[in-house]
């Protein structure tokens, strides 16, 4: 991409030596720096949600006895956010600082997830409470998410993103693996409330480490004030939507958040109820996906280049949606293992199509469409997860979990089934000739779009 990144200036008085590549030694390092305060805060942040990940459900099924369609409603109003905000938020996010939106939301997260805990201290804790707290959450996360993935590319060069997302995809599923083991544990230790506090102590953390980032300015283009917030918000969904790969890839990414939010749903009733496994079982049973996830994340950015992203995606859709059939066949005892490789294999294709998708996004969007195009595609894809959740509750209600579970791996055979019928199958990298860049006509009104790679 020929447009510029914006990158940590070197600190006053200090000597930029000038590398062998000719950029500047000491805002090299700054960058290097400026990213590994952010992926530390990431990364305590994820540990923290994914503990709560495993003690908000435990406590919704063990404490409050919520049924399959109690906990479906549990995690739909966890990404219900990403449907009701996700489009305006994208353009909120570009006129503030990026740093200063993070660090205001971590601290919402806190508050919010502190509440529980303090509730259950005086005997008010309630299903209404959670629900609640959730949605809190999943407001706030909203806007976090969109300010924080469009701020990675304002620290790190072009040519290194697919290797930075790699690495806070790596450490998203360490989190994924050690967080919900770690959440099972301290349920029992300690009880379900009573865990949430490490997940307030994270976001407070995060929030410390983000405030010392270096400040950017918001992303918009001059003028883009006077342009009305609705033709905004168009923009950012015509790039999206007429985009030839991005509109591929927001589909794959659509029908995997639907299986991901029925799954998210299902798995605590499921290990609970039919396997019968207590709370540090479960823990350790959906910290698999972190396995995978791990695995595969760390070889992302090999595959991409022995395969091609293109073709990267397609061999992860099949095998990730191959070993999902293993965990409805999951049994008691040794039974459980298969859960958790079928999980673990899942989340494993999930990583690889998240990642390259991802820097392709941050690649050939232009910087000041960025977030708007980051909020377009959650809009669509994220806010399929509320949406497979409650189906897959009132599947499971209507039925059982094991049932519900199969239903949802047969629907996950669509994703290698549109990539297949799709014109994807035919290219080696996403980025190829063949689907260059988006019409004319979708140019966003306040710049052109930049050339592409």
């Amino acid at each position: 991409m020929t447009d510029a990144i914006d990158r940590p200036a070197a600190r006053p008085g200090g000597r930029a030596r000038r590398d062998e590549n000719g950029g500047s030694s000491t805002a090299r390092s700054e960058g290097s720096r400026a990213f590994w305060r952010y992926f530390t805060a990431s990364t305590v942040s994820n540990t923290g949600t994914a503990v709560t990940g495993v003690a908000l459900p435990l406590i919704a099924v063990t404490t409050l006895h919520a049924g399959s369609f109690e906990i479906s409603l549990l995690t739909a109003a966890g990404s219900i956010a990403w449907l009701l905000i996700s489009l305006p938020a994208g353009v909120l996010v570009q006129r503030v600082p990026l740093r200063g939106v993070q660090v205001s939301m971590d601290l919402a997260r806190a508050a919010a997830i502190a509440s529980v805990p303090a509730a259950a201290a005086l005997g008010l804790l309630s299903l209404a409470q959670l629900v609640v707290v959730t949605l809190v959450v999943g407001f706030a996360t909203v806007v976090f998410d969109v300010a924080n993935s469009s701020f990675l590319p304002s620290i790190v060069p072009t040519e290194e993103l697919t290797a930075r997302n790699s690495t806070t995809s790596a450490a998203f599923s360490a989190t994924q693996l050690g967080g919900p083991s770690l959440g099972g544990l301290l349920v029992q230790l300690l009880g379900g409330a009573a865990s949430l506090l490490v997940d307030t102590a994270s976001y407070l953390c995060s929030a410390a480490l983000l405030r010392s980032l270096p400040s950017t300015p918001p992303a918009a283009a001059p003028g883009a004030a006077r342009v009305p917030f609705l033709e905004q918000i168009k923009e950012g969904l015509r790039f999206v939507l007429h985009h030839p790969v991005i509109r591929i890839c927001v589909a794959l990414a659509t029908l995997v958040n639907f299986g991901c939010g029925a799954l998210m749903a299902l798995m605590p009733v499921f290990l609970v109820r039919t396997l019968g496994a207590p709370a540090g079982v479960v823990g350790l049973l959906m910290a698999t996906d972190g396995l995978g996830s791990l695995l595969l994340a760390a070889r992302t950015p090999a595959l991409g280049r022995r395969y091609g992203s293109a073709r990267a995606l397609l061999l992860a859709s099949l095998v990730g949606t191959a070993t999902a059939f293993l965990m409805p066949l999951a049994g008691h005892g040794w039974g459980l293992v298969l859960f958790a490789l079928g999980n673990a294999g899942f989340s494993a294709g999930v990583v690889v199509l998240s990642i390259l998708t991802r820097t392709h996004r941050q690649t050939v969007a232009p910087p000041e469409l960025l977030p708007r195009v980051m909020a377009s595609v959650r809009f669509i894809s994220w806010g399929a997860v509320p949406l497979g959740a409650l189906t897959a509750g009132a599947v499971a209600t209507a039925t059982d979990p094991r049932t519900a579970l199969l239903l949802t791996c047969l629907g996950l055979l669509s994703v290698p089934a549109v990539l297949l019928a799709g014109p994807l199958r035919r290219l080696r990298e996403l980025t190829d000739s063949t689907t260059g860049n988006p019409a004319p006509e979708t140019a966003p009104a306040l710049a052109p779009a930049p050339e592409t790679a």
